[in-house]
C-alpha cells in the first residue's frame, strides 16, 4: 500500500474512533501489560491543523517516571539547519534540553508506546524513540514544522505524519503549545492567564498527564502548513514534556554492519552522549543503538 492510500485509510479510521460512544473503552494487550484506551477522553480541537487532546493520557506516576529516566542525561536541544543533509546544530530558536529514551526501555515506556499506537492507529515501528524535554524559565522552541525537507532523512520512514506531545508537568505560566497558522472559524478566547506568545494562534496549555496529537500531513500525503507549532517561553515554573514523532513507514530499521543511524552521531559522541545516553547511542546485544560506529561499540 503506498503512502497516499495508507493515509486515506488511516484518517477514515481516526474519524470512526471519534464517534465511539461514551461507554466504550478499547482494551489492548501487549507483552508489557494490559491497558485500556478510552476514546471518551479525547477531544477534537481543530481541523486546521487536525489536532486532538487526550485528557489524562498519562498517570502522575508515568509522568514522574519519564522525568526521572531523563534527569542527569539531558543535553542542549538541537535543530535541523541543512535541508540537504539533515544536519542538526544548537540554535537560539530552541533553548530547551532533552534526551531520547530507548524504545521499550522498560515496562512503563513500552506500555506508553503501545497506548500511543492504539490511539493514533499507527504501528509502533513507525515511531521514533520518545524524546523527553525540559524547559526552564525563559526557554522556548520557536514555531517550526515537524515534517522534513531533506530527501536524505526521508529515506528513513518517510515524512513524520503525526506528532504527540505528552505534558509531564504543570506550568505556572507560559509554556503553551501554539499553532500560529491555525485557521479556525471562531477565535479562541484567552484571558490574562495565557502568555502573549499563546495569543498569536490556537494554543494548548500544558497540563500534567494530557497528550496533544496533531498531524503534519494532509490526508493526501502533502505537508500541512497549518501544523506550524512552537513551545512558548516558560514564564513561571518549569516545563517537562515528552515527544513522540510518528512516520508514514517503519522508522529506524537497523542496517547490517557497524554503522550510525543518525547524521549527528559523530557530534553527539564527541559531546559524551555515548556515556550519558547509552541506551539510545549504543543499545544492547538484542536492541542495537543508533550510533554504534561513533561510540566505537562495534
Amino acid at each position: 500500500m503506498d503512502s497516499l492510500n495508507f493515509l486515506v485509510l488511516y484518517f477514515c479510521l481516526l474519524l470512526v474512533s471519534s464517534q465511539i460512544t461514551s461507554s466504550s473503552v478499547i482494551k489492548m494487550k501487549t507483552s508489557a501489560s494490559s491497558f485500556g484506551f478510552d476514546p471518551t477522553r479525547v477531544t477534537q480541537l481543530s481541523w486546521t491543523p487536525r489536532a486532538f487532546l487526550y485528557k489524562r493520557f498519562l498517570s502522575d506516576e508515568e509522568c514522574d517516571h519519564l522525568i526521572n529516566l531523563a534527569k542527569g542525561k539531558l543535553v542542549k536541544s538541537m535543530v535541523v539547519t541543512d535541508d540537504d543533509t539533515g544536519e542538526s546544530v544548537e540554535s537560539e530558536e530552541r533553548t530547551s534540553s532533552g534526551m531520547f529514551l530507548f524504545k521499550r526501555q522498560d515496562d512503563i515506556v513500552a506500555n506508553v508506546e503501545a497506548r500511543l499506537a492504539a490511539w493514533t492507529f499507527l504501528p509502533e515501528e513507525n515511531g521514533e524513540s520518545i524524546q523527553v524535554l525540559h524547559y526552564e524559565n525563559g526557554q522556548k522552541y520557536e514555531p517550526h514544522f515537524d515534517f522534513y525537507y531533506d530527501t536524505k532523512t526521508l529515506k528513513n520512514g518517510g515524512h513524520r505524519v503525526a506528532t504527540v506531545l505528552m505534558y509531564l508537568s504543570n506550568v505556572t505560566k507560559g509554556g503553551e503549545t501554539v499553532f500560529p497558522m491555525w485557521k479556525g472559524k471562531l477565535p479562541q478566547l484567552k484571558d490574562d492567564s495565557w502568555s502573549e506568545c499563546a495569543k498569536q494562534g490556537y494554543a494548548v496549555k500544558p497540563k500534567k498527564g494530557d497528550a496533544l496529537l496533531f498531524f503534519d500531513l494532509h490526508p493526501n500525503a502533502t505537508t500541512d502548513e497549518t501544523s506550524l507549532h512552537g513551545s512558548c517561553p516558560v514564564i513561571e515554573g518549569e516545563k517537562w514534556s515528552a515527544t513522540k514523532w510518528i512516520h508514514v513507514r517503519s522508522y529506524g530499521k537497523r542496517q547490517i554492519g557497524c554503522v550510525d543511524m543518525n547524521e549527528s552521531c559523530e557530534e553527539w559522541a564527541k559531546e559524551g552522549e555515548c556515556e550519558k545516553n547509552p541506551n539510545y547511542m549504543v543499545g544492547s546485544d538484542t536492541n542495537l543503538g543508533y550510533c554504534r560506529k561513533s561510540c566505537k561499540a562495534c
